[in-house]
């Protein structure tokens, strides 16, 4: 079978539509962002519960402006601090608080359990062979570059807030 743009557009589709409801499901129960509850989970997996913006940044593969919301955002409901670094002040460690530790820990089972339904009966080859098709589409699509470029606009997938 010969696959055409129109088809991988297709597939693409069904895939965001799915992140997308997903991600409504999380807002919805929990009042935070996949995108936040992906930073959540990783201040929560630190030994000391802390990082750098641009450890979060690296993480997320967002630019710095979409992580500085994300950060924000999670400021303003209380879930994550900000620590001043004691040798330079310019920069801050981001920390999770006890009621975002408590977030993260319901979200991410909630969230595990809803892929799990569909992904996690899969054998351990299956799931390293579609994040590898995961990684190639992105290679191919040069989706990386386009989110960490400058030219992000408003509402796309890389403004989140």
């Amino acid at each position: 079978m010969t696959y055409s743009y129109t088809d991988m557009m297709i597939h693409l589709r069904h895939i965001i539509r799915y992140v997308n409801l997903e991600n409504k499901r999380i807002e919805k129960e929990y009042g935070i962002s996949i995108p936040q509850l992906l930073c959540l989970n990783y201040l929560n997996q630190k030994a000391d519960f802390k990082a750098r913006h641009s450890d979060i940044k690296e993480l997320l593969r967002l630019n710095a402006s979409s992580v500085t919301n994300i950060i924000k955002g999670l400021e303003k409901k209380k879930l994550v601090a900000k620590l001043p670094k004691s040798k330079d002040r310019r920069v801050s460690l981001i920390v999770i608080t006890e009621s975002g530790a408590a977030i993260v820990g319901q979200a991410v089972r909630s969230l595990q359990h809803q892929m799990g339904v569909t992904i996690m009966p899969s054998p351990k080859d299956k799931l390293e062979e579609i994040e590898q098709a995961f990684e190639t589409v992105i290679d191919f699509l040069n989706i990386q570059e386009v989110f960490l470029s400058s030219q992000v606009h408003p509402g796309s997938a890389a403004s989140d807030k």
